[in-house]
């Protein structure tokens, strides 16, 4: 409960900064039952992505996010393994880019859907995002 506190508290002092993402609005999106995370780990690797969103998507606009799903599971093997992690954890968002398109790498005007979020952790730590985008 801790971390996701921390998270949440995060993700709010880095939106009042105005500096980033906008994740006001962002939804999040119900899941399938998971019999790997809990419903507050689940929370908690949101929190993480929405405070990355805040921080580094200036211009875009957070609608959805939400946990891929237990079918996952051997992909979150292979990120654990590949960044050297014990666990992995993907979540999927929709989002949109405003007229001067944010990041250089995005389309202006634009909506990006299924945008994976993958975040990383060891022995039940905090999680850490790793990488973005269409993995």
């Amino acid at each position: 409960m801790y971390n996701l506190l921390i998270s949440l508290f995060l993700s709010l002092a880095i939106t009042a900064g105005g500096n980033g993402g906008d994740i006001s609005q962002a939804e999040i999106m119900p899941w399938e039952p998971s019999v790997i995370y809990t419903e507050e780990e689940i929370l908690e690797a949101i929190g993480v992505a929405e405070a990355y969103f805040a921080e580094e998507f200036q211009g875009c606009t957070l609608r959805e996010i939400t946990y891929v799903g237990d079918d996952h599971a051997d992909d979150f093997v292979e990120w654990a393994e590949a960044y050297e992690a014990d666990e992995a954890i993907v979540l999927i968002s929709v989002f949109d880019v405003d007229v001067f398109g944010g990041d250089p790498s995005l389309n202006p005007n634009d909506t990006y859907e299924d945008w994976e979020w993958i975040l990383v952790r060891n022995d039940d730590g905090i999680w850490q995002h790793v990488t973005h985008g269409y993995c």
